[in-house]
C-alpha cells in the first residue's frame, strides 16, 4: 500500500527509502521499504547495503584528505571552525556504517540507542555547518575560545536535544510516540532542511556583497545542486534505480554519495574564500618573497667590499669602523697578532688598546 506525503510521519519516506529509523517508527515492527539493496554474507555475518558501506568508508578517506589540507593553512578564516564539521561528519559516517549495514542488528537492544546517537549527530551536524556560515560575516573574533566553545556547545545542546527527541520516540516515554513521531520527523527532517537553506542563503548574500570574485557562486551551485539531486535520488526515484539495477543497490547509496559530494563541495568553497597570511603560515606551500629594496640585495653595486677576499680565512670582508676589512688591516704585518707582535708594536699597561700603524700614525703606544 502506497502512502501519501504526510507531515509528521515517516510512512512515505520508509516507503521509497531504507532510512536508519524506519525499522524503529510507524509501528511495533517498523516500516519496510518497497525496496531495497541486496545483502551479502560474509561468514556468519550479513551485510546490508555493502555498496553504500563502501561510499561511508570512501567518505572517511576522502574527510581525512580534507582536514589535512585545512589544517595545513594556519592562518586562514575558519580554520578551527569548519575542521569541527569535518570532525563531526566522520563521526556520522561512522555510525552509518554500522546502521546502514545492520552490523548491530535492527532487532537488538541497542539499535534505538545507536540509532537516537546517529539521529543527534545529524541534527547537531548541520547546526555546526550552519553555525560556520556565519563566520565569515566576522560577527565575533574566530578560532578565538569564545568562538569555538560557543560552537561545540551549541552542538552539544542541539545533539542532546535531537537524541532525546529520538530516544523518546523510539522508547515511547514524555508523550512521544512511534505511531505519531512527529518530534522525531521535524529534528530529523525538517531541521537539517532548514539549517542547509540558511547556510546556502547566508554564503550566496556572502560572496554577492563583500567578495569580487563571483566564480565562488559556482561551488556554491554545485553544493546546492548535490544535496538536491541526492534528497531526489532518495525520495522520488531511489524504488525506480532499485528495480532497474535488480536490487544491487539503491537510492541511499546514490543519496551517500550525493552527501559525500555536497561536503567536498563545501571544503572546496571555503577553500577558495579564505585567504592565508603568507606572511605567518607554515604550510607546505613555500612563500615567494619579492626583494625590491635595494639594500637587501647582494653585489658588487651597493657593497664592493664583498667581492674582495677577507684576510681572514678566504671569508668576506667585513664592516669595521665604516672601512672594509683589507683596507683596515691590510697593511698590517700578520705576526704583529701573536705572542710577538704584542712585544715587537708594544702594549700599555693603562689598557689604552693595540697599535694600529696605518690608522694612527704611530708604531707604538
Amino acid at each position: 500500500m502506497s502512502h501519501s506525503f504526510k507531515f509528521g510521519s515517516f510512512d512515505y519516506f520508509c516507503e521509497h527509502a531504507a532510512l536508519v529509523v524506519c525499522p524503529l517508527v510507524g509501528s511495533s515492527q517498523g516500516t519496510m521499504a518497497t525496496c531495497y539493496s541486496r545483502n551479502v554474507q560474509l561468514g556468519s555475518q550479513i551485510i546490508f547495503q555493502p555498496a553504500t558501506c563502501f561510499v561511508h568508508i570512501a567518505a572517511l578517506a576522502m574527510t581525512i584528505i580534507m582536514l589535512l589540507h585545512v589544517r595545513s593553512k594556519y592562518t586562514a578564516v575558519g580554520r578551527k571552525e569548519i575542521v569541527t564539521f569535518f570532525y563531526m561528519y566522520m563521526f556520522v559516517e561512522l555510525l552509518a556504517i554500522f546502521l546502514d549495514s545492520a552490523i548491530i542488528p535492527t532487532a537488538h537492544a541497542v539499535y534505538p540507542w545507536f540509532t537516537a546517537v546517529y539521529a543527534g549527530a545529524v541534527g547537531a551536524l548541520y547546526w555546526c555547518i550552519l553555525i560556520n556560515g556565519f563566520v565569515g560575516f566576522q560577527l565575533y573574533e574566530d578560532g578565538t575560545p569564545i568562538s569555538l566553545w560557543f560552537l561545540r556547545l551549541s552542538c552539544l545542546a542541539i545533539w542532546g536535544i535531537c537524541f532525546f527527541v529520538s530516544i523518546a520516540t523510539f522508547k515511547q516515554f514524555a508523550s512521544f510516540s512511534f505511531e505519531k513521531p512527529v518530534g522525531l520527523f521535524v529534528t530529523y527532517l525538517v531541521f537539517p532542511a532548514v539549517c542547509a537553506v540558511i547556510y546556502f542563503v547566508s554564503q550566496l548574500l556572502l560572496v554577492v556583497r563583500t567578495l569580487d570574485d563571483r566564480w565562488v557562486v559556482g561551488d556554491l551551485v554545485f553544493m546546492a545542486g548535490f544535496y538536491v539531486c541526492g534528497i531526489l535520488l532518495l525520495l522520488a526515484f531511489s524504488v525506480t534505480i532499485c528495480d532497474k539495477v535488480n536490487h544491487y543497490v539503491d537510492g541511499v547509496f546514490f543519496f551517500s554519495m550525493a552527501m559525500l559530494l555536497t561536503v567536498m563541495m563545501i571544503y572546496k568553497y571555503w577553500d577558495s574564500i579564505t585567504k592565508e597570511d603568507l606572511e605567518f603560515s607554515v604550510g607546505s606551500k613555500a612563500a615567494v618573497w619579492e626583494v625590491k629594496d635595494p639594500l637587501m640585495a647582494g653585489g658588487s653595486e651597493y657593497y664592493p667590499e664583498d667581492d674582495t677576499q677577507s684576510s681572514y680565512r678566504g671569508a668576506g670582508g667585513s664592516l669595521v669602523g665604516g672601512m672594509g676589512g683589507n683596507n683596515y688591516y691590510g697593511n698590517y704585518p700578520a705576526q704583529s697578532y701573536g705572542q710577538q707582535g704584542y712585544s715587537q708594536q708594544g702594549y700599555s699597561g693603562g689598557g689604552a688598546g693595540y697599535g694600529v700603524n696605518q690608522q694612527y700614525g704611530g708604531g707604538h703606544y
